[in-house]
């Protein structure tokens, strides 16, 4: 009779949260099963902000991950409050330029180290039917879609559910998922430029309905984003040609964009970029990381420094738990709520300062929401 493979901890999501808890539980001593899913489209045109490279650090992995194949920041443009541009030159924070990420290189790699710290690794494997067993540990499902695909079964005694905003495991298991906008992204990649736009700084500029946002690739294309809700103009009819008219009318997103041709777009895809977060980050045999336990407005920038912070935090908090410390995954909780605060903080600060538009749907939402 063939005995199920067993873990101290199943990690479901192999993004930078997963792949943080996964380092920081295999150098405690743990056993640990990494399964990322690998599915929906590729991710582009993320950016790493300076201080990640402090967690990458702590991580032991800041050189292995960053040493090439990224494109340095050193600075962002912004055109809100105000149709002039205003510019943070990395000059001045002590941490040093940013990055803009080859997303999908840089996942590669955090699931390398992990891999070469120790723990298993399952590329392309998602985690199905979490089942709770009278003795405490978990059964679940893995169901792999490379290979021809199959299903095999593995214990563990915890889970950490860094699964993205679905939150599978924990939302199975109980929890809630509280929604505090409704913000969407129509995305589009566009073709390299002729040489001669060395320009390598992010900008975003507001507009009646939302937002845009820019930056370059290291591949040498560029992504073209805006976001709005999913109700207002801004997002009805997903075709290239309202997407494009749109673009053209920006004052300075189209003065980065025509440059890599504007003739032939193919539709923007869309994405959620709500904040959300767990009415509760733990349960029983379970810890939420990354999206999954709160997922932040892009104009943060602070999506995957978020991903990697709550990560390692839920990695350790899970380690001292199961060695009998009965106030790690409290103090856990209290990390995240702290990240919550502060992020709420600043996203009022931010949206308070664009006022030139009181009266449209898109901003007077985001006022009404401050003063609840």
């Amino acid at each position: 009779m063939t005995r199920t493979p067993a873990y101290d901890v199943v990690v479901a999501g192999g993004g930078p949260a997963g792949c943080a808890a996964a380092l920081t539980l295999v150098r405690a001593g743990r056993t640990v099963l990494l399964a990322d899913a690998g599915t929906g489209p590729p991710k582009a045109g993320e950016a790493l902000v300076s201080a990640a490279r402090l967690l990458l650090t702590d991580l032991g992995i800041a050189e292995p991950v960053l040493a090439t194949g990224h494109l340095p920041c050193h600075g962002n443009l912004s055109a809100w409050g105000s149709p002039e541009l205003y510019a943070v030159d990395s000059l001045h924070d002590p941490y040093g330029h940013g990055w803009h990420l080859d997303r999908p290189l840089f996942d590669r790699r955090l699931r390398a180290a992990a891999r070469a710290a120790g723990a298993d690794v399952a590329e392309h494997t998602a985690v199905r039917r979490p089942a709770r067993r009278p003795d405490g540990t978990w059964r679940l499902t893995l169901c792999a879609r490379a290979g021809g695909g199959g299903e095999r079964a593995v214990r563990c005694r915890w889970v950490v559910d860094a699964t993205g905003r679905g939150a599978a495991v924990a939302v199975r298991s109980g929890a809630r998922r509280r929604t505090t906008d409704r913000l969407t992204a129509l995305h589009l990649t566009l073709d390299p430029a002729p040489p001669g736009c060395p320009d390598d700084r992010s900008l975003v500029e507001s507009d009646r309905d939302g937002w845009w946002y820019t930056a370059p690739l290291p591949s040498g294309h560029r992504l073209v984003a805006y976001f709005t809700d999913p109700d207002l103009p801004g997002a009805a009819g997903p075709g290239a040609e309202r997407f494009r008219d749109r673009l053209l009318a920006t004052r300075h997103v189209s003065h980065r964009a025509r440059p890599h041709g504007l003739t032939t777009l193919r539709p923007p895809r869309r994405a959620a970029a709500h904040s959300a977060h767990l009415d509760r980050v733990h349960g029983d045999g379970w810890t939420a990381a990354g999206d999954a336990a709160a997922a932040f407005d892009p104009l943060s920038s602070q999506g995957i420094l978020t991903a990697l912070y709550t990560g390692l935090s839920a990695g350790q908090a899970v380690d001292a738990h199961l060695h009998g410390d009965r106030t790690a995954l409290a103090d856990y909780a209290a990390k995240v709520a702290t990240a919550r605060t502060a992020y709420a903080h600043e996203h009022r600060a931010v949206h308070a300062r664009e006022a030139r538009w009181p009266d449209r749907p898109f901003w007077s939402r985001r006022r009404l929401s401050r003063q609840a």
